[in-house]
């Protein structure tokens, strides 16, 4: 009966850990703008519309904009920075395109390096779909016919 207890308690510890671990990667909030810069909410427009154009370097699918990552509000605030200094939008886009590469953007180029992108998953589709119809026209091939010296064996066998 001991021995009962023992497992049903690593069981209860396993599963308290299992539901309990995820949230010790909880991120905190996102850090609120630095002070200062509520003051122009052209600005922090710009930002946010900049922020939704690229992609999130830690969590890869998510914006600047949605994500909590400690790099993304970095980034968030070299753009509002680099905004505030003058720069436009292309200028800042450029610059985390020259940092980090074509995968910054949600929408990259279509150029040699991003071909992958733009056609691999049609090339998947593609591809599926073949295999799903190869699949399916093996199942309808018909099974072949008895001779008759196979049929009067499956009908002794049968007996």
């Amino acid at each position: 009966m001991g021995a009962r207890r023992g497992i049903a308690a690593r069981i209860v510890a396993a599963l308290v850990l299992a539901v309990l671990g995820p949230l010790a990667w909880a991120q905190q909030p996102a850090q609120p703008a630095p002070r200062g810069t509520a003051e122009d909410p052209a600005l922090e427009k710009r930002v946010t519309g900049l922020a939704h154009e690229l992609r999130c370097l830690v969590c890869q699918n998510q914006s600047l904009a949605e994500s909590n990552a400690p790099l993304a509000v970095d980034l968030r605030n070299q753009i509002r920075e680099q905004l505030a200094k003058g720069a436009s939008e292309g200028d800042v886009r450029e610059f985390m395109v020259a940092r980090y590469g074509d995968f910054v953007l949600y929408n990259p180029p279509l150029k040699a390096s991003t071909v992958a992108l733009w056609v691999g998953p049609f090339v998947l589709l593609v591809a599926g779909a073949w295999f799903l119809w190869r699949r399916l026209a093996r199942r309808r091939e018909p099974e072949p016919a008895l001779s008759e010296a196979q049929r009067s064996r499956a009908a002794k066998l049968l007996e």
